[in-house]
C-alpha cells in the first residue's frame, strides 16, 4: 500500500499559490484515478483507490504546512505503512517551474512541511516528489511571500507540463519501483 501525500496550506486564501502545488497534483491524480478525496482522517482529506493491484491512499494534510508531519505520521500508523510506502509531492524553488525531481532520503532543504514530517516521523527515508515552483529574479525577496505567492501566466504553462510528468512518475513509482521513477524522470 502506499500514502501518496500533496502538501498545502488549507483554506481559499492559499488556493493556487506556488505552495500549494502538492494539492493541486493530488486532485489532479485523483481525478485520473477517478476518486475523490474528500474523507476526513488524521486532519487530513483523503481517498483511497487501487492501481496496479497497489493500494493508494491519496492524502491533502489540512494543518498548515509547518505542521504536515502531524497528520502524515498519523496516517502512516494507522495505515501500518512501511516507509517505502510514503510519497510526498511539494513545492520547491530551488527548481524551475515545472521541472520535477524525485528523491528519496535527504534534508528538508528549507521546506517546512517535508522539515515537519522529518521530525514526526523520526526519519528522513522517504520518497519525495518535488515540484519545481522556482525563484524570483530580484535579489532581496522573502521565501514565504514567493512561495504564497500564485503562478504568473507564463510560469502556468510550464506547471501544467511538470503536473504531467509528476502524474506519470507517481504511477511509475507505485507500479515500477522507486529508481525506475528516477531514471525516467530526474
Amino acid at each position: 500500500m502506499y500514502l501518496v501525500v500533496g502538501l498545502g496550506n488549507p483554506g481559499i486564501d492559499y488556493e493556487k499559490t506556488r505552495h500549494n502545488i502538492g494539492f493541486v497534483f493530488i486532485d489532479q491524480l485523483a481525478e485520473k484515478l477517478k476518486i475523490s478525496v474528500t474523507k476526513p482522517l488524521f486532519k487530513s482529506l483523503t481517498g483511497k483507490t487501487t492501481l496496479a493491484g497497489n493500494g493508494v491512499v491519496l492524502a491533502k494534510p489540512q494543518t498548515y504546512m509547518n505542521l504536515s508531519g502531524n497528520s502524515v505520521s498519523a496516517l502512516m500508523n494507522w495505515f501500518k505503512l512501511p516507509l517505502e510506502g510514503l510519497i510526498v509531492v511539494h513545492d520547491d524553488i530551488d527548481l524551475p517551474p515545472g521541472k520535477i525531481r524525485i528523491k528519496s532520503g535527504g534534508g528538508h532543504g528549507g521546506q517546512k512541511g517535508i522539515e515537519s514530517i522529518i521530525s514526526q516521523m523520526g526519519t528522513n527515508e522517504f520518497v519525495r516528489l518535488k515540484i519545481g515552483v522556482g525563484r524570483p529574479q530580484v535579489l532581496d525577496f522573502q521565501v514565504s511571500d514567493w512561495v504564497l505567492g500564485r503562478f504568473t501566466e507564463d510560469e502556468n504553462v510550464f506547471i501544467k507540463e511538470g503536473l504531467e510528468l509528476a502524474l506519470d512518475a507517481v504511477v511509475m513509482i507505485i507500479t515500477k519501483g522507486t529508481e525506475a521513477a528516477k531514471n525516467s524522470y530526474n
